[in-house]
């Protein structure tokens, strides 16, 4: 298994991104986050990756950082859900942000990816909601004014199932949000806890 790539880039397209490592040039399909993040052509950069083997083929998948790369492994982990339809997903979103539309039951965002209906956006919430530790409170309800309802305290238990889903524990995740504002909207919430876990890790 290759874990990740460092080197230099020599090519980047609309679909991935290409990275000389001591001579030998891998070429990874990536997200439009990843894409935007990497730098241009000569750039040194850093991918976590994810090798795909089929009978027909062997697929290199490179990632800006390893929560992308947890996120596309649960992802392809649903049913009917392909590692294309997965990249689709997360150049839509960030971690964080599909961390939190599971976490809340908001299906209807993750249909804004090409080539993701309404059934498929669905069962990624049930089936990726299960793998939480506990049940995490619906974040969002069938209207924008139900949203902004929530309250402090279920922003911070939305951040930290958020959190765990990305793979931290539910003690750690608990002890980075708690060290927060919790009138923070959840998605800040999420993205702070991380770059803070991040720092220890």
């Amino acid at each position: 298994m290759i874990y990740s790539l460092t080197g230099k880039v020599i090519h980047t397209d609309a679909s991935g991104i290409a990275v000389q490592c001591g001579g030998v040039a891998f070429y990874c399909a990536a997200s439009f986050n990843t894409l935007r993040r990497i730098g241009s052509v000569g750039a040194d950069v850093t991918l976590y990756t994810y090798l795909s083997v089929r009978e027909d083929a062997m697929d290199l998948f490179g990632f800006h950082d390893p929560q992308e790369l947890q996120c596309f492994k649960l992802l392809i982990g649903v049913t009917g859900v392909g590692p294309k339809a997965a990249l689709s997903i997360l150049s839509q979103m960030e971690p964080e942000r599909l961390a939190l539309c599971v976490a809340s039951g908001d299906a209807k965002s993750i249909t804004k990816a090409q080539g993701v209906g309404n059934k498929l956006a669905q069962r990624v919430v049930l089936e990726l909601k299960d793998k939480f530790k506990t049940e995490a409170p619906l974040a969002f309800g069938s209207d924008a004014e139900a949203a902004g309802a929530v309250s402090a305290s279920q922003n911070c238990e939305e951040a930290v199932s958020a959190l765990e889903m990305l793979g931290y524990g539910r003690s750690e995740a608990s002890a980075a949000v708690g060290k927060l504002d919790s009138s923070l909207p959840t998605e800040t919430l999420i993205r702070q806890a991380l770059r803070n876990l991040s720092k220890l890790s």
